[in-house]
């Protein structure tokens, strides 16, 4: 592969490279490159917002606004490569020094996730956060320099590779690309979430984002230096455009191909409002998933696992679209044109985000109501082995069986309250903590002390399932599981919350020489507290014993729900996104395809930007009227494109290219006639005055 499209540089081989099947040999290695570059960038971003929610402890807004800035840059630093590409180095070798920049910053990324670096104390946190925090931040900023300095260069550089007779494998070609950018995507939004959900470290094991970020850096660190080793390269009469102003100073044919490409980059003005949802995929969507039910029977799905359907659905509708759908629009008679794929593919991503609004308010109500900023919430837990009444303010009086808590946690605006307990009543003064859950121990000896646990005030993260325990005998027990330890729990006292993954656990309960083994069943992102009774009796049934309150409902909406708006983006995606990549390199003049590459990717780098500009300032409380609002607004640019395109006229540009080339050929050609008239006149002028002067000295 050479930079062989450059007519600048005055080489004529273009399209002549050896053949397979029809096709330039080094297509082919630059699909299989374009195959891993994906996967390096898509397994990174698959698991890059949980990174930020649940290593960085960022909140989900944060981690939604940087997620989205770091996409916007990814797709604005291709306009730098393009200058770089089209005007310095050239396609080849921009890719290549770029990649490099790029696996330098997936390395850093690995690193900054290695929490053990500044886990003094060993207890599984990092903490020096701004350490990591830097590292990572360095890293996403390499990497969207590097992704973002080939995007522009890989495609254009592709088509550069096809002759002038090879126009129908070119097309062949754009569909085949953007296949293999969701076949690299496909499997590193499987195989990066697996390796995130295991568990590393040196002295504490925790989910291991290292490796989820390390294999990735692997994959383009190899990608790199394997191509960086093969390459060592009024007065004025009116004028039709406000370009032809420029004619007394540049060439003809230059200012006709940015005509060209001002043209094409105007109708991209309405275009980064598709992106603006389209992403979201990768960041809303991902955390929607996160308040999901994912167990499919034999396949348990990870919230950020669900972006696997949109690859999976790339690779089964361009082919479908190319060889089915597009074919049959055809033989109806209708004329299925470029911009107007594009502009169903619009409405497909604003139906898309209608589902999600749906989703998104049955999800909704079945979410615990935590307690505002003026609020306290308390549930009662009965620990002796007798019934007894409760008498709350604002509530009625009713009775808690033994070894029971209450179904649900019950809300107070003040801050104090006083709890009446038993017959004859024992009243106390409980001090609450606003904007917290709480939990009020009730002792079988109600002049005991009452205590107060502080309880979750939000979903458990990444789906895992909150466990607590409470000791009610009197003695001191000890509860473990493979895979978490509760460590020793004092009579009428609690333990902290362990966090477990959805599946069967088995909990064994132990005091001095006698154990108890207990089971349960979880799901995604419940909480519960386990009370053991006083009366429990270590043996075979001893688990029949143990009560179970459910502090937080586990997930009951499934994510195959998800599936609808996957669908119907990825279909806008294939209609406008596959189309577009075609569109911009056709519209294209021979010498600034990858400018226009570049003004095409561009308009992602807006689009991510609106998402910032929406999560930052609105702050609409509901996030389903957040995603109908992103669906208007959608449905609004999408007529305007529709006019916009109606008026747009398609054009050759090699056509164009050709007749500037033949007209400067003429003028050339007329240009040396005249010289050589003028030469000749010159020579039969001179020898009249010679055959003059000899006559006159004659004479």
């Amino acid at each position: 592969c050479t930079d062989n499209e450059d007519p600048r540089k005055g080489k004529k081989n273009k399209g002549t490279s050896k053949e397979v099947c029809g096709y330039p040999l080094s297509i082919f290695f630059i699909v299989v490159n374009e195959f891993c570059e994906r996967f390096s960038y898509y397994g990174m971003r698959a698991v890059l917002v949980l990174y930020f929610k649940y290593f960085l402890r960022w909140d989900d807004d944060l981690a939604t606004s940087i997620y989205h800035t770091f996409v916007a840059f990814c797709y604005l630093t291709p306009i730098l490569g393009a200058i770089v590409a089209d005007s310095w180095l050239g396609k080849f070798k921009t890719i290549i020094y770029l990649s490099i920049v790029y696996a330098i910053g997936q390395v850093a990324m690995a690193v900054s996730a290695i929490h053990d670096i500044t886990d003094t104390d060993r207890d599984g946190t990092p903490d020096n956060m701004t350490f990591h925090v830097v590292m990572s931040m360095v890293g996403l900023f390499l990497i969207a320099l590097g992704t973002g300095g080939i995007k522009p260069c890989v495609a254009a550089f592709g088509g550069d590779q096809f002759g002038d007779h090879q126009e129908r494998q070119r097309r062949t070609f754009f569909s085949v690309f953007y296949l293999c950018i969701n076949g690299g995507s496909l499997l590193s939004t499987i195989i990066t979430p697996i390796l995130r959900a295991q568990e590393c470290g040196i002295y504490s094991q925790q989910k291991c984002y290292s490796l989820a970020f390390g294999v990735p850096a692997a994959l383009m660190l190899v990608f790199a230096i394997k191509n960086r080793n093969r390459h060592r390269r009024k007065q004025y009469s009116k004028k039709e455009h406000w370009m032809d102003w420029a004619e007394e100073k540049y060439d003809k044919l230059l200012i006709a191909q940015i005509k060209m490409v001002l043209k094409v980059l105007f109708l991209y003005i309405p275009l980064p409002m598709f992106w603006t949802l389209f992403d979201q995929k990768g960041s809303r969507w991902t955390l929607q998933a996160t308040n999901m039910d994912g167990n499919f029977g034999a396949l348990i799905i990870q919230p950020d696992q669900m972006q696997t359907v949109n690859p999976i659905l790339i690779l089964t509708l361009v082919p479908i679209m190319d060889n089915l759908i597009y074919p049959l629009i055809q033989k109806c008679g209708l004329n299925f044109t470029p911009l107007r794929r594009m502009t169903v593919g619009m409405l497909l991503a604003a139906i898309a985000f209608v589902c999600a609004a749906l989703v998104q308010i049955q999800i909704d109500t079945t979410l615990p109501t935590f307690p505002s900023a003026s609020q306290s919430q308390m549930k009662l837990l009965n620990m002796g082995s007798n019934q007894v009444q409760i008498n709350l303010p604002g509530n009625d009086a009713f009775e808690l069986p033994a070894a029971k808590a209450s179904n649900e946690f019950l809300t107070f605006n003040e801050e104090t309250i006083n709890v009446s307990i038993g017959n004859p009543p024992v009243t106390k003064l409980i001090t609450l903590a606003k904007e917290k859950r709480q939990t009020l121990l009730i002792p079988s000896n109600l002049n005991e002390q009452w205590l107060l646990t502080q309880d979750l005030t939000s979903k458990p993260q990444e789906g895992n399932n909150a466990i607590r325990f409470v000791n009610g005998m009197k003695k001191t027990v000890n509860i473990s599981t493979p895979a978490a330890n509760f460590g020793l729990i004092s009579s009428l006292s609690y333990s902290n919350y362990s966090l477990f993954k959805n599946g069967k656990t088995v909990f064994t309960i132990q005091s001095g020489s006698q154990a108890c083994d207990f089971s349960r069943d979880f799901g995604f992102g419940s909480s519960y507290t386990f009370f053991i009774p006083s009366t429990l009796v270590f043996g075979e049934s001893c688990h029949q014993s143990i009560t179970a309150a459910e502090d937080i409902k586990p997930n009951s909406v499934h994510m195959a729900l998800q599936i609808p708006q996957y669908f119907f983006i990825t279909a806008g995606e294939v209609m406008f996104s596959v189309t577009g990549l075609e569109f911009s390199y056709s519209q294209a003049p021979s010498n600034m395809k990858a400018v226009l590459q570049a003004g095409w990717l561009f308009t992602v780098a807006i689009g991510n930007f609106i998402v910032l500009i929406v999560a930052e300032l609105a702050k609409i409380p509901k996030q389903w009227a957040e995603y109908l609002l992103f669906a208007c607004l959608l449905l609004a640019v999408c007529v305007i494109f529709s006019f916009m395109a109606y008026f747009y006229t398609y054009i050759d540009p090699m056509e164009i290219e050709a007749q500037f080339k033949k007209k400067d050929d003429e003028d050339e050609k007329d240009l040396k006639n005249k010289k050589r008239i003028k030469t000749e006149m010159k020579k039969m002028y001179g020898q009249e005055c010679k055959q003059s002067k000899k006559q006159a000295r004659y004479q």
